[in-house]
């Protein structure tokens, strides 16, 4: 008796490769072969800077710039979801703009209030 026999008995659960040790050749071969394809479609992913916006809304929203870039934001994961692939990237292009615009806006004025 071998060790895994051994450990069949001991647990009382079947072990897998017991059974294909008691199968003969023939059998394994006459074995039915199956497969499972599965097909991946990728699709590229278009950024809607959501995150990205909404941190500008809270924490600096020059002239409110901030929350105009999360409002186009959320018009472009609008466009994703209905199929409109180019009114999404148009309004992500513009969210990313008017984020970047608040980003230096804001540093800019808090480098301003430091030095003065």
């Amino acid at each position: 008796m071998t060790i895994y026999q051994q450990a069949d008995l001991h647990f009382g659960l079947p072990l897998p490769w017991n059974k294909t040790q008691d199968m003969t050749k023939e059998e394994i071969s006459q074995a039915p072969v199956t497969s499972t394809v599965i097909t991946i479609q990728t699709e590229p992913v278009m950024p809607d800077y959501i995150v990205w916006s909404t941190f500008s809304t809270i924490f600096m929203n020059f002239c409110c710039l901030g929350f105009i870039a999360y409002v186009y934001s959320v018009k472009s994961r609008d466009r994703k979801m209905v199929g409109d692939k180019t009114g999404a990237q148009a309004h992500a292009s513009t969210a990313k703009c008017l984020n970047i615009s608040a980003l230096v806006f804001s540093v800019l004025t808090a480098v301003i209030f430091i030095i003065i």
